[in-house]
């Protein structure tokens, strides 16, 4: 019996290929598609909820859903824009049962800037650009980004933080929370016009720069 020829996993329908092998009994497949997006689904829990200790159960919740319903994904959005709908959402129940709200940690906020990144600039040794009062601006600048994002209105925060922190576009931000694109826009918008207003102040008393 001749071999399988390998699976693109770098490519699109290579996630497409993967669930129809799943489809047809290959368990296996389905263990690359979690190991391939458990890190990322991980991170946007971690970045809807305050409690860490609940990442990775709702990690696991989601993708225990997602296998149950991996018949209903017919390859219209890319495999990991469905995936992230169902982590949101239960992720949601799982704060609404627990009578919890979505936050944005400052921890995430600090983390946003790359996927390798573990380490915020604010953790490392001062640099000879940096100063103590530097450092502490940037902590205050942090709080108060962390302080609006939770304030915000949880479709709101949801649709910035797939944006500005998943990098998810307009197109599969509208497919997560199942509205139209322009409700994301409109959505987007008005986060960052709430967070400016909390942040420009601070930016333009400690260096002159814009939001």
């Amino acid at each position: 019996m001749t071999a399988s020829p390998p699976v693109p996993q770098d490519h699109a329908d290579g996630d497409l290929r993967l669930v129809e092998r799943t489809l047809a009994g290959d368990q296996r497949a389905y263990e690359l598609l979690v190991i391939k997006y458990q890190r990322r689904i991980e991170r946007l829990v971690g970045r809807m909820v305050r409690d860490v200790d609940l990442i990775p159960d709702i990690t696991q919740e989601t993708f225990l859903r997602a296998y149950r319903a991996l018949h209903q994904f017919r390859g219209d959005a890319q495999f990991y824009t469905w995936l992230y709908r169902i982590a949101v959402n239960t992720a949601k129940k799982a704060l609404v049962d627990m009578k919890r709200n979505p936050v944005i940690t400052e921890s995430a906020l600090r983390t946003a800037a790359g996927d390798d990144d573990e380490t915020s600039p604010l953790d490392r040794e001062l640099t000879n650009d940096e100063t103590p009062e530097t450092v502490l601006a940037a902590q205050e600048i942090a709080a108060a980004v962390n302080a609006a994002m939770e304030a915000l209105p949880e479709d709101l925060r949801q649709a910035v933080t797939l944006r500005e922190i998943e990098g998810l576009s307009y197109e599969e931000i509208a497919t997560v929370m199942s509205c139209p694109i322009g409700t994301v826009r409109s959505r987007i918008f008005r986060a960052r016009e709430a967070i400016s207003a909390k942040v420009k102040p601070l930016l333009d008393r400690q260096s002159g720069k814009r939001w």
